[in-house]
This record gives C-alpha cells, structure tokens and sequence, in this order.
C-alpha cells in the first residue's frame, strides 16, 4: 500500500427549505491524522457556507449555468520526523476535474504558497512530471515539492489549498430541504 489517508474532508448540507440553503464543508480531522511516519493536520475542521437562499443566488449570478458558493482558503500541513519527500493528493470521488458535491454539484481544491522546511517551492504533478503543476489537486494525480523540476524532501510542507464549490442551476430548482455531501481525504503520499 503507498499511502494512508491522512486526513478528510466532508463536505456538508446544501439543504433548501423555504427558499433557504444551509452549505457547510467540513473537513474531518480527528487531531493531526498520521500517514506513516508523517502527519498530516489541516487548519479549520469545519468550512460552513450557512443558510444560502436561492433568490440571492439567482440575483447574484443570473443566466450562469452553476453558481459559486465562494472560494476558501485552508492551511495544509505535512510533518516528518526525518528527512521524507514531500507529496500529497486528495482522494474523494472524482467528478470531472472536481469532486463530487452532492448529486450534480462539485468543489475544487489548488494549492498555492507551498514551502518546505520554510523555504519556497514548485509543485510538480505526479501524472507528467516534467511539467509544472497548475496548484490544482486533480483526481488521481499526486503534487509533489521540487525546487529546478527535481523532488525535495524535508521535515515540513506548508501550502495554503483553496477550495471552491459549484452547484448547477438546475440544483436549485427543489421542492423541500436538500443536503449535498462531498468526501475525500489528504494523503502523504511516500517513496515520490
């Protein structure tokens, strides 16, 4: 087995009722989870997007085929006792370059501002090594620290991981309260 999940992420309640959305995004961290010999924490346990009402989302984002519920922003941290290589993904069910949000809807994750042991690096995809990873955490694909295109390690991996989520406009037309959920998890991902 190459990795262990280190820690997850839930994302939770689009209920309408009335006219009334409650959205949070909760990301499950039982403490620092650990993968290995490494932990992998995340800032905030929980991302609630509170009651949301339909007809402000319609007037703020009319004629759009989804609606954005906003971005926001987490502190990803990976810590090694030793000299490891610093990688990570998220695994979740994927759903086109996103993960699944409920029945239609879906959230995305990048990764910015990523440093190892306090010094600046590049991430680089799993998938074509050769080239730049855009910050985005794409199914399937791992990121991974690298300074000139070649992999790094370090004891510490900090990297700030922007999450957006989308619902269709067509998951706004709804009868009664409705609750969307997505999953997935971090991982440290060993041996990269």
């Amino acid at each position: 087995m190459c990795c262990e999940p280190a820690s997850q992420l839930e994302s939770r309640s689009l209920r309408y009722g009335l006219g009334f959305w409650l959205l949070s995004f909760v990301v499950l961290m039982p403490g620092d989870a650990s993968a290995g010999e490494c932990r992998v924490s995340l800032s905030q346990p929980q991302v609630d997007y509170g009651v949301i009402r339909r007809a402000e989302l319609l007037d703020e984002q009319s004629g759009r085929p989804q609606f954005s519920l906003g971005k926001r922003t987490l502190q990803l941290n990976i810590a090694c006792p030793d000299l490891s290589p610093m990688a990570m993904r998220f695994t979740g069910a994927p759903l086109g370059t996103g993960f699944r949000f409920g029945r239609q809807g879906y959230f995305t994750l990048s990764v910015q501002q990523a440093q190892v042991d306090g010094q600046p690096v590049e991430l680089l995809a799993s998938r074509r090594s050769d080239d730049p990873a855009t910050g985005h955490l794409l199914p399937g694909m791992a990121l991974f620290a690298s300074v000139g295109g070649s992999p790094i390690q370090g004891r510490r991996f900090t990297a700030l991981v922007n999450l957006e989520t989308f619902v269709p406009a067509i998951g706004l037309a709804v009868s009664g309260e409705t609750l969307f959920e997505g999953r997935g998890s971090f991982e440290w991902v060993p041996g990269t």
